[in-house]
């Protein structure tokens, strides 16, 4: 069998697709040696995890389109990424090695069992082994190890490729709460990508990663899941700092969302890196192009202040970026937002980049937490309207006889769903559930239970990707790793978390700790690629519990919402009723309510009554 696996944004995906895949000769090769099977790995992440891990096993880098030969019984033997039709760049021709891997399949049986044995023995994940839960001193040990890592200049991590890694980022915002130094490797990461060219300056939004260190030259595609993730960052950053490049940025990518991304109302996957058979070609500009639309005084102005040559600074082209930072005055900076929305309509005749407009649950679950909470705290209430249509979409449209979809395309669904689609709706269930109180729990705690119930190991609390009805494959794939999103295990953990206080559930919590002792060893071995279980860790160890109970308690809710949402559950009551016996708030609640009050925890411990909105993010900050 010939497995091809990639996704509909990849440029080298459609490059092979075009040389090979459709070339009639080709084709028929691979007809006459090969079962082939094509693999979209954003529908099928369990096959893509599983076939990748074993080209690593090969020794390879890995990437996409993934290429791998398999035994009928889908054992890997054999495979790379990206083979170009005829032998260039170091590769063999496609055909050439189609005739030879069938050869050595047909003439070495046993040289393809024991590739077959080697591999699959790789793939068999270990149980993970009880160890302690990770402490808060090593918390802020592994995110100093993380903040050495970053370039101090350009940000990211050093060197390039760059990417913007945004599990690490968040992870490192986070312990900033109480090492404020490890806030400036974020703040200069996300200020040089605002500048960058991976930053769309005219549409908002931002491409998946840069080919160079400066972040000037993106691999054009756009990412839901990236931008997702980058929307929480920036509107942190905008709210600490009150700097404008932060909040235009988070503006941008909402303004991306809403004009080129929806899908009735859930959200497309991605945007293509392609146009008009060229990698880029809708977004780069020649000066003679911005003549044709400006006035000749604005295209200069334009191209100096957004680095537009004759040279180009991309294959002939421009890619326009802020990297130079020219100041301009700030009557041309008022000119330069006309200039720029000008462009961008200019830029709408163009032949635009293919759209993936399939919706999954998973990415959509990550952008509607992160509308809603980055709505809340930049006050931009239409963010936390268009979350609330995004996730009712997805309930609604991806859901069938109770049972959540992963992906959905044309009315058409694909099932079951894997395990981070139920760990981010219900991560959105929560963040929405802090904006309109009394609504959405329910469906936090339905994702949770069948998480708990269907993709947990009974031992230890891991969750495979798959639910324990899903297909049949080679192996059950269990990661514990973020990759370009953050990993199930990390959003699961924060979102029980997060429900145990919200809806005063002990068990949930006591799940959460469960799971973080599992998870001990491997956060503690590979702390950079478990970013997502150290922020769950730091929400279990310092996470405050706003607490908001009585009649007419808008103005301490508003005040509660507007607090940065990483370490801040919003909890409100009417009564005492439903915080347990033992909560240290309880007793002062039944005694001391007379008008609406807020109380703040941390751990064990309790503020006094708090009547002033102003002072619950004082207190917050005096508790930990």
């Amino acid at each position: 069998m010939l497995l091809s696996i990639g996704y509909s944004a990849c440029h080298w995906c459609h490059v092979m697709a075009h040389e090979s895949f459709e070339d009639p000769a080709v084709a028929e090769v691979m007809n006459a040696l090969f079962v082939n099977i094509k693999v979209d790995r954003e529908e099928r992440p369990d096959v893509d995890f599983i076939y990748m891990s074993a080209l690593h096993a090969l020794g390879e880098q890995g990437g996409w389109p993934l290429t791998m030969f398999l035994t009928p019984d889908r054992e890997p033997f054999w495979g790379g990424t990206y083979f170009p039709k005829t032998a260039r760049y170091g590769r063999p021709g496609f055909v050439d090695l189609l005739r030879r891997i069938s050869a050595v399949y047909r003439d070495e049986p046993d040289s393809i069992g024991r590739n077959v044995t080697a591999l699959k023995s790789r793939l068999v994940a270990q149980p993970p082994v009880a160890s302690s839960q990770p402490t808060a001193e090593e918390l802020i040990q592994i995110a100093s190890r993380a903040a050495a890592l970053f370039d101090p200049v350009q940000g990211g991590i050093k060197g390039a490729p760059k990417f913007p890694n945004a599990p690490i980022l968040s992870m490192l915002w986070r312990a900033g709460a109480r090492a404020p130094a490890l806030r400036e490797p974020v703040l200069v990461t996300l200020r040089q990508m605002a500048r960058g060219g991976i930053h769309d300056h005219l549409g908002g939004g931002f491409a998946r990663y840069s080919v160079d260190e400066r972040w000037l030259v993106p691999h054009f595609e756009k990412m839901l899941y990236d931008n997702a993730q980058l929307l929480e960052l920036y509107a942190l950053a905008a709210q600490a700092t009150g700097e404008s490049i932060y909040a235009e940025a988070a503006v941008g990518i909402v303004s991306w969302l809403n004009r080129e991304m929806i899908v009735d109302d859930g959200f497309a996957s991605s945007l293509d890196a392609d146009s008009e058979g060229e990698e880029g070609r809708y977004y780069v500009w020649r000066p003679e192009e911005l003549e044709a639309v400006l006035a000749r005084d604005e295209a200069a102005l334009f191209a100096f202040a957004y680095d537009i040559s004759e040279e180009g600074n991309f294959e002939g082209r421009s890619i326009p970026n802020r990297l130079r930072d020219r100041s301009v005055s700030e009557s041309d900076s008022a000119r330069l937002k006309d200039i720029v929305s000008r462009l961008l309509v200019a830029r709408q005749a163009r032949t635009p980049p293919m759209r993936d407009d399939k919706v999954l649950a998973d990415w959509n679950g990550l952008m509607i937490a992160a509308l809603a909470r980055a709505g809340a705290i930049l006050g931009q209430e239409s963010w936390i309207a268009l979350a609330r249509r995004g996730y009712r979409f997805v309930r609604e449209s991806l859901t069938r006889e109770g049972l959540l979809a992963h992906s959905w395309r044309g009315h058409v669904g694909i099932w079951p769903a894997f395990a981070l689609d139920h760990a981010a709706m219900a991560l959105a269930a929560l963040a929405l559930a802090e904006t309109e109180p009394g609504r959405y729990l329910d469906d936090a705690r339905r994702d949770l239970d069948r998480l708990g119930a269907r993709y947990a190991d009974p031992a230890s609390g891991v969750l495979s990707m798959n639910a324990d009805d899903g297909d049949a494959l080679i192996v059950r794939p269990a990661p514990t790793h973020d990759d370009a999103v953050p990993n199930a295990n990390g959003v699961y953990l924060e979102a029980l978390i997060r429900y145990a206080a919200m809806a005063q559930d002990d068990s949930a919590r006591t799940r959460a700790d469960a799971l973080l002792s599992a998870l001990g060893d491997p956060m503690r071995t590979q702390a950079m690629a478990h970013a997502s279980l150290w922020s769950a860790l730091d929400l279990r160890l310092n996470g405050a519990q706003v607490i908001v109970a009585g009649a007419d308690a808008d103005g301490l809710l508003q005040a509660a919402r507007v607090v940065p949402y990483p370490n801040r559950i919003l909890v409100q009551l009417e009564t005492a009723e439903r915080l347990p016996d033992s909560h240290p708030a309880r007793a002062m609640i039944e005694t001391s309510l007379s008008g609406a009050r807020a109380f703040v925890c941390v751990g064990e411990r309790c503020s006094l009554p708090l009547a002033d909105p102003a002072e619950i993010a004082t207190r917050i900050a005096g508790m930990r």
